[in-house]
């Protein structure tokens, strides 16, 4: 990154990105078509906010470690009217809630039948595999301290936390960094940290803000892409699925702009629509990747 802060670095990416699109363009007149919603804040029920701040720290940067997966989600064992990313996060939060704790020395030898058993998923799954290669690395990342000393150490600063995650192999998503940027933003949201610039971070590019930003006109696909899209086919990683990433990232920040609102909290509007049936009922794009 240079002398370059990480969240300018991923805005300065994501505009080269979005200037030189050939698969993915931003429809500029649509903008306006992006409506104020409710505050950001974390489901109570689904997600562990109740417990010491230590425990509740404990719980979110664990749930950030493993927040990727989602062109497999599609082929997890869903808890009843949940998407992936709830599942994952209620699951866990139950075993947060029976007393059940991961110590440092825990996470580094975590095994992927034991993740399947706290998750309620095929131990043979590809994902769990993953997750336990995700969390082992935090449990080498962490070396003695727990969350809320990470939290400390980054002294009230959401970019240099993000900086620090973005070390580890599965948080490198470079010139996104979506996975690093949204673990401040949780812990500040359950309550248990506070940073002087959580407005700086950008978007949290995935695939359920492009996919919003794609069914409201903001975001236009080139046809072929669209079509397989549509078809459910999986997108790999490369030059089209950072096209949307990168359009998504730009188009918010000039929404953003817009509106008078932080990139993060446009994030929580547009991921919060993206809940609803008109939006599910339409396919979004997947690509099995550990950054989202």
């Amino acid at each position: 990154m240079g002398a370059m802060g990480l969240t300018d670095e991923v805005r300065r990416s994501c505009r080269a990105i979005a200037e030189g699109a050939r698969s993915v363009s931003i429809d500029l007149e649509r903008l306006g078509a992006v409506e104020p919603s409710a505050p950001p804040e974390l489901d109570p029920e689904r997600h562990f906010l109740e417990g010491t701040p230590d425990d509740v720290a404990a719980y979110m940067l664990t749930l950030d470690a493993i927040n990727f997966g989602s062109g497999w989600f599609p082929t997890l064992r869903k808890r009843p009217g949940c998407s992936g990313y709830f599942t994952v996060a209620w699951s866990l939060a139950d075993f947060y809630r029976a007393g059940e704790r991961w110590s440092n020395a825990d996470l580094r030898r975590l095994t992927a039948p034991e993740i399947a058993a706290v998750l309620g998923q095929d131990p043979a799954h590809e994902l769990m595999g993953l997750y336990a290669t995700a969390l082992r690395s935090l449990g080498d990342f962490l070396e003695e301290r727990s969350a809320l000393q990470l939290v400390t150490e980054a002294s009230g600063s959401a970019e240099r936390l993000a900086s620090e995650l973005a070390s580890m192999p599965f948080f490198a998503d470079a010139g996104f960094w979506k996975r690093a940027q949204i673990a401040p933003n949780d812990l500040a949201l359950a309550g248990v940290a506070s940073f002087s610039d959580l407005d700086r971070l950008t978007i949290f590019a995935d695939n359920l803000v492009p996919h919003v930003l794609r069914v409201d006109g903001v975001l236009r696909y080139e046809a072929s892409l669209a079509a397989r899209i549509d078809a459910g086919e999986l997108l790999p990683p490369g030059r089209e699925e950072r096209e949307i990433r990168a359009c998504a990232v730009h188009a918010c920040e000039l929404i953003a702009e817009r509106l008078g609102v932080a990139p993060r909290v446009l994030d929580m509007w547009l991921w919060n629509r993206g809940q609803a049936p008109e939006y599910k009922a339409i396919p979004r794009h997947r690509t099995r990747t550990v950054f989202y």
